[in-house]
């Protein structure tokens, strides 16, 4: 059976734009709408939101793989509330099912924040013009625009003030090697210590996966050395409160015997005054749903949409 793309190839155009001159929308020239029709009438080509009655899926799929990390509550209500006010439902998925419901027969769009799922399968979903949201990396496609944390000037402020303050010694505990976040947020603290004349020691460099167990695991393992960083900068906030235990079940004082940072700002890092980088989660999923919108009313993708953060000092550093 014929394809979208296929049609969009010996029509000369975008696969989105052919998605657009079949769902009625006004941003398609006149030539182009009659020879995209033409052309699926020749071909028999018939699109699968043909079937939906009562029109096209006013359904979006957000998709997560993490239930551990509290800041995804924030991220779905601000989707929520985009979609609502604009009379779209929203379901919610993991990579596992989420390939069921990426569908154009099902959803008119998805928005993912799953690093389970590989940038080939995200493009493979998008090459008929199926609209896609990413919050976790950037892909070049006309069909998916990246909306993500602007990691690297703050994580660069934040090893500045520490700098400042007279740590010399760091240490850093990473999140998932490949995801964006990660690479950005080392990327950033080497970078600093460069600029600074300061070496980075790769003996103080442990992975993690952004869960609490990695972060105290890692923390357990430093305490194994004789000697710690001065302080432990970590990928997020679940990884710096592990380590935060496990120096404490050791009888060290933070920041007093070394200093701990995280990254998100979650509920329990005020608690526990954890200093970190805030995001404003729920306007970062707010502004997710909406370019997603965007893109369901025929708009192409354009640059990356970089969300700012802030560092929030508390007593930890």
């Amino acid at each position: 059976m014929i394809k979208l793309k296929q049609i969009a190839e010996m029509a000369g155009v975008s696969p989105a734009t052919v998605s657009n001159v079949l769902n009625g929308r006004k941003n398609v020239g006149e030539e182009v709408r009659r020879k995209v029709l033409e052309l699926c009438r020749q071909t028999g080509y018939q699109p699968a939101a043909r079937v939906h009655k009562g029109g096209q899926p006013r359904t979006v799929v957000f998709n997560f793989s993490d239930f551990d990390r509290s800041f995804y509550l924030n991220i779905i209500k601000g989707i929520s509330e985009c979609l609502t006010e604009n009379n779209y439902d929203l379901i919610v998925c993991t990579s596992r099912s989420s390939r069921n419901f990426m569908k154009s027969r099902f959803s008119a769009g998805a928005i993912s924040l799953d690093g389970k799922i590989s940038d080939e399968q995200l493009l493979a979903v998008a090459q008929d013009g199926y609209p896609v949201v990413v919050m976790d990396r950037v892909l070049e496609n006309e069909s998916i625009k990246s909306v993500v944390v602007d990691n690297y000037p703050v994580m660069c402020e934040l090893v500045q003030k520490l700098i400042l303050k007279g740590y010399q010694r760091f240490g850093y505990v990473g999140g998932t090697e490949r995801s964006l976040d990660n690479i950005e947020r080392f990327a950033a603290v080497e970078s600093t210590l460069r600029a600074n004349n300061l070496p980075f020691d790769k003996k103080y460099y442990f992975h993690g996966d952004y869960r609490e167990k990695s972060g105290y695991q890692a923390a357990k393992l430093m305490l194994l050395g004789n000697a710690l960083p001065q302080v432990l900068v970590c990928a997020n906030d679940n990884m710096a409160l592990g380590a935060m235990r496990a120096f404490k079940e050791r009888g060290l004082e933070i920041p007093g015997d070394i200093a701990v940072t995280g990254f998100d700002d979650c509920d329990a890092a005020a608690l526990m005054g954890l200093t970190t980088v805030s995001i404003p989660r729920y306007e970062n999923g707010y502004l997710a749903a909406k370019e997603l919108l965007n893109l369901i009313e025929g708009a192409a993708a354009d640059e990356p949409f970089k969300i700012s953060a802030s560092v929030c000092w508390r007593e930890t550093a």
